[in-house]
């Protein structure tokens, strides 16, 4: 199993363990959902359900003779690519920040006192 991140070096965990910084792959051996969680700094925390699915030959009662009687090994690959959203104040708090700013700028160049606001 392979997971990737935009933007790439995040951090990894599967089912509570840490696996590493995307791009990361992992060897598994059953199938199923699996928790992931991928964390960077600048982006909020993403975490998931990701279901695994087997493929038909792993399915009961195949999987037994795919599993004894196949000539050659199978190797199940899966490729999960999240996209991480970056933290970020709202807009209407950026504004409100910025004008505050611009207030406390002005009263500072006058030299007024400066009261806090609630």
């Amino acid at each position: 199993m392979t997971i990737r991140s935009n933007p790439p070096g995040a951090l990894v965990e599967v089912d509570g363990e840490r696996i590493g910084l995307t791009p990361v792959s992992m060897d598994f051996t059953y199938y199923g959902t699996r928790e992931i969680s991928l964390s960077a700094p600048g982006y909020e925390t993403m975490t998931l359900l990701q279901p695994v699915p087997a493929p038909p030959g792993q399915r009961f009662p195949i999987d037994f003779f795919t599993n004894h009687f196949m000539p050659r090994k199978v190797t199940d690959r899966h490729d999960f690519t999240y996209n991480l959203v970056q933290r970020g104040m709202p807009v209407d708090e950026e504004s409100d920040l910025i004008n505050r700013a611009r207030n406390f700028r002005s009263q500072a160049e006058v030299g007024g006192v400066i009261q806090p606001q609630q």
